[in-house]
């Protein structure tokens, strides 16, 4: 069966990445909820997509630059919510006992590796009880690379598009450099369905993710396939959907 990951909470559904957006999420019986870690150079490891706040903040600047009274001041937009913290979204999400975490580790406004951020996303992870049913997720493998230097019984995710794997030097050559790296590779949708006879050969249907599908017609399309795990920004559809071809 395909699993189902509610992409940033759900966020076509709720404001991306919000505290009620992970609440309302967990109560649509999604498989997985995905969300973004930064660190601030106060030390604390915020959730929020972006480097920078302009997008999803009533505010503007760098996450890093993020003081946690600044943090705790600022809205999400279409929200009375400040950004919050990964512990604050880890005591929400660690009492679901049987919805899995991918937590993507972030690159900072640069578009370099935050110094320690590895170790310390891991930790938390650990302190909340939900290592054992979490995935640390990047696109970077020196990212990941680092994920299994500090956290090797820590399950790992990496993502992929085409744009990305022409930078690696091409889809063959990352998914050499990632198989004993990760335990799953997510690979955007448009580069999934024009490699596809290439991946599924290479790699069993369980270790492969399909994202971010919002449409019915791909969702379907999809499902059918039987792929491992569909990443989506309206998980409601996509369970909805799976159901009905169960």
């Amino acid at each position: 069966m395909t699993l189902i990951t509610g992409h940033r909470g759900a966020r076509n559904l709720w404001p991306e990445n919000s505290l009620s957006g992970f609440r309302n999420t967990l109560q649509l019986g999604v498989d997985a909820i995905e969300f973004d870690v930064h660190l601030t150079q106060s030390g604390e490891l915020v959730v929020i997509h972006d480097p920078t706040l302009d997008r999803t903040a009533e505010a503007s600047g760098t996450v890093r630059a993020l003081t946690p009274e600044a943090r705790a001041a600022i809205r999400l937009k279409g929200t009375d919510e400040a950004i919050p913290t990964l512990q604050e979204v880890l005591t929400v999400l660690a009492p679901a006992h049987g919805v899995d975490l991918h937590v993507e580790i972030k690159l900072d406004e640069t578009g370099l590796p935050y110094s320690g951020i590895a170790e310390r996303v891991a930790a938390e992870l650990a302190r909340f009880g939900v290592d054992g049913r979490a995935h640390l997720t990047s696109f970077d493998t020196s990212v990941l690379e680092d994920c299994r230097r500090q956290a090797p019984h820590v399950a790992r995710l990496v993502s992929v598009n085409r744009a990305w794997a022409e930078r690696q030097g091409g889809l063959p050559a990352f998914l050499s450099r990632v198989e004993d790296l990760v335990d799953i590779v997510a690979i955007h949708h448009e580069l999934m369905d024009a490699e596809w006879a290439f991946i599924s050969e290479r790699l069993p249907l369980e270790r492969l993710c399909v994202w971010t599908l919002n449409d019915e017609a791909d969702i379907r399309h999809w499902l059918g396939r039987r792929i491992g795990h569909l990443t989506s920004d309206s998980p409601d559809l996509a369970l909805s959907l799976r159901s009905a071809t169960s």
